[in-house]
């Protein structure tokens, strides 16, 4: 068994797919027409064009509303993503106008650091532990 894809609920898709392929490099998989305006959005890394998708899904559910802004509040992330150097990536983020939560911050054997992906979630970078 192994992950074929996970999703973060996103308030805009169009916005969404401008902030995860533009901004952070992913790169469009899949986008069909669901309903009237949404659509099954998926994004992959570039070094993994066959690997775990990311699903740009539709917040509309009443719950999800609840469910980010309890998160956000607390300050903890939806999902994390693996870099090789947080600081570089930080650094390259913020240079693009990406507002982080949390500076790259070593804990132990990795480093992370947490943005606002633009579209009602927190993410996490980190290191991959050696």
């Amino acid at each position: 068994m192994k992950i074929h894809l996970t999703s973060v609920f996103v308030d805009d898709q169009a916005k969404a797919e401008r902030f995860y392929t533009e901004i952070l490099g992913f790169v469009k998989k899949h986008d069909v027409p669901v309903g009237e305006k949404d659509r099954w959005l998926t994004v992959v890394s570039p070094d993994e064009p066959d690997g775990t998708e990311l699903l740009l899904e539709p917040a509309g559910h009443p719950a999800v509303k609840t469910f980010r802004d309890a998160l956000v509040e607390e300050g903890i992330p939806l999902a994390q993503f693996a870099v090789d150097d947080v600081k570089a990536e930080y650094q390259r983020l913020s240079g693009l106008g990406v507002r982080f939560t949390q500076e790259p911050l070593e804990m132990g054997p990795v480093t992370t650091a947490v943005f606002d992906d633009s579209c009602g979630n927190l993410i996490q970078i980190a290191t991959k532990p050696q």
